[in-house]
């Protein structure tokens, strides 16, 4: 999927998501320019560093 509609179906701003890609801390394919994402993979990634900030932990 691509990033203007994982931002629409996760309700996210598609500049943070393309920040945090950028960043490393979102998992995503590069198709030539086109940055691509696994839905489930990006909703896991994002929990888990939920949970880690729920739990005290740095994300």
């Amino acid at each position: 999927m691509a990033l203007p509609a994982l931002a629409r179906r996760l309700k996210i701003p598609a500049a943070w998501l393309k920040e945090e890609t950028a960043a490393g801390r979102i998992p995503h394919l590069r198709a030539g320019r086109r940055l691509l994402f696994n839905v489930e993979a990006v909703k896991r990634c994002l929990l888990a560093r939920a949970a880690g900030d729920a739990e005290g932990g740095a994300a």
